[in-house]
């Protein structure tokens, strides 16, 4: 199909604000709408440059003294996981992801709520309403899905579904080349399990499982310890200014100064 200039996305810049992850700093981002038929396709494309999105909104970092915010996936084939990884999931074999279309719901809510509350008081998220959090799952135009992970039930192995409430869950496109975790929370008072880095290795699989290559987990931001974890679902590729490359196991620093 002929590509007119007006089916071409338009992008804007917003104005500099206080960067969440390093003190001091500020940051500015490019987004452009993703609305249509061809908005699909475009959330991949643009996911593979590096762009994030939020409801019907893609973005990324564009600031002009730094470049610590990198766009990062799992090499899902290559991914072997180690010790730690391992006893996580046999830690949490009693749970169960359900892949559910894009609805909000209640229960989701009060989860969400209590997630943000325990683990992100200070965060941009807090004072998200009802409203705004049935807005970031169903106002999209995009292939998404959210997971919902349960405890395993006696009719788990006939309908896939677990029992129970609701211990986790994610919101998470499904691209071309991969899965993208948008947004995924937890019983905050199950931290100690370990569910995030739960959710993250079921992903992994998901994804494999799928035939796809990446797991795209958005932005490792170099000096930010909230967003460190990410470093450890190896290998894990980063977006440099000429493609996708292994991130170092010790990055160097001037590269994202």
């Amino acid at each position: 199909m002929t590509q007119h200039p007006t089916d071409a996305p338009q992008f804007f810049l917003t104005a500099p604000s206080a960067c969440p992850y390093l003190p001091g700093k500020t940051e500015r981002k490019v987004f452009t709408h993703m609305v249509g038929e061809r908005a699909a396709a475009m959330n991949s494309i643009l996911s593979h440059g590096g762009f994030r999105r939020s409801q019907n909104i893609a973005y990324r970092p564009a600031c002009e003294d730094c470049r610590s915010c990198v766009s990062v996936r799992v090499r899902v084939d290559d991914f072997r996981p180690d010790k730690s990884q391992r006893r996580n999931y046999a830690r949490n074999s009693h749970l169960i992801g359900a892949e559910l279309p894009p609805a909000a719901s209640g229960e989701q809510y009060s989860l969400f709520r209590s997630y943000l509350d325990a683990r992100h008081a200070d965060g941009g998220m807090v004072d998200m309403t009802v409203g705004d959090y049935a807005a970031m799952v169903e106002e999209t135009h995009v292939s998404t899905m959210m997971v919902e992970y349960r405890r395993r039930g006696i009719n788990t192995f006939l309908n896939g579904m677990g029992d129970g409430p609701l211990i986790g869950a994610a919101l998470t496109d499904v691209l071309i080349d991969g899965l993208s975790m948008v947004y995924s929370f937890y019983e905050p008072d199950m931290q100690s399990d370990g569910l995030g880095t739960f959710m993250i290795l079921d992903h992994i699989e998901r994804t494999r499982r799928r035939g796809l290559p990446y797991l795209y987990l958005g932005y490792w931001v170099q000096g930010s310890r909230k967003m460190d974890y990410k470093r450890r679902y190896k290998p894990l590729e980063y977006l440099t200014s000429t493609g996708w490359a292994i991130l170092p196991e010790e990055p160097d620093e001037a590269e994202f100064a």
